[in-house]
């Protein structure tokens, strides 16, 4: 479904934000692309979004490759992201209808999907409501509805819990369950690794723009020897020969471990 193959982005003559990251995520599979701060996650995604252009590499969903067709990839994408806003003077009705139209769909098509998401997101009772007087939650819905409102084929959710309280993140959680069991091919950048844990199917561990480890948790802990993903964050830290190893690990533990 998804299909990295040796993407790369170089800033400069030598800044490497990714570095030849390969990887595939398959239908109805969630996949936590994780890591601190700059290890090169936003970048990736904005490269699958077309929204940079790869120094080398290629983005493919569905046969569609992002190199040749970046308008067709952004078609095929739903995006949810912590920083993305709503139109305040609009209601959740008329944003879901006007972004609906936007990517094609008629307006009796529009006016459908909008009630389909009403009815699965439990939006009925602001559905017409000002954006403006929703609470963070509620806004949250309307944003993460937003993204399938055109019923993609895949999903990508950047820091989709950042900001939220427990009632936010479960919505968020419950959201994930729902794209898997519609068979949804996932990507989700999140440094609640904790919380990752529990809702991906698979990882693949950023350091520094590299994919550094890869596979399910159970083989993560089998390879590195470690319990969770915060210990082989800090293990992979510990066996960095930047040799800037102590330094490193106390602000890895800042990025991993703040929940």
């Amino acid at each position: 479904m998804i299909e990295l193959s040796q993407l790369t982005k170089v800033y400069g003559e030598d800044v490497v934000a990714v570095d030849q990251l390969s990887l595939a995520v398959g239908q109805g599979e969630v996949y936590g692309l994780l890591g601190p701060n700059g290890a090169g996650k936003t970048t990736t995604l904005r490269m699958i979004l077309g929204l940079l252009q790869p120094t080398s590499g290629e983005a493919t969903i569905l046969g569609c490759r992002v190199s040749t067709d970046p308008l067709r990839m952004k078609q095929l994408i739903g995006l949810v992201s912590a920083s993305a806003g709503l139109y305040q003077w609009l209601t959740p009705r008329e944003l879901l209808q006007y972004f609906a139209i936007g990517f094609g769909l008629s307006l009796e098509q529009a006016f459908q999907r909008t009630r389909e998401l009403a009815e699965v997101m439990e939006l009925e009772r602001f559905l017409d409501r000002r954006c403006a007087t929703l609470s963070t939650g509620q806004a949250q819905r309307v944003n993460l509805a937003r993204a399938l409102v055109h019923d993609p084929p895949v999903v990508l959710l950047d820091e989709p819990t950042r900001g939220l309280d427990v009632v936010g993140a479960k919505i968020v959680f419950d959201y994930v369950q729902l794209l898997r069991q519609s068979n949804k091919a996932i990507i989700v950048c999140t440094h609640q690794l904790e919380e990752a844990e529990r809702f991906c199917d698979r990882f693949g561990l950023l350091y520094r723009g590299k994919l550094r480890y890869e596979g399910t948790l159970a083989e993560l802990r089998a390879s590195t020897g470690q319990p969770s993903l915060v210990d082989i964050f800090l293990k992979l830290l510990r066996d960095d020969g930047s040799g800037n190893g102590s330094s490193n690990i106390d602000s890895a533990k800042e990025a991993v471990l703040a929940q």
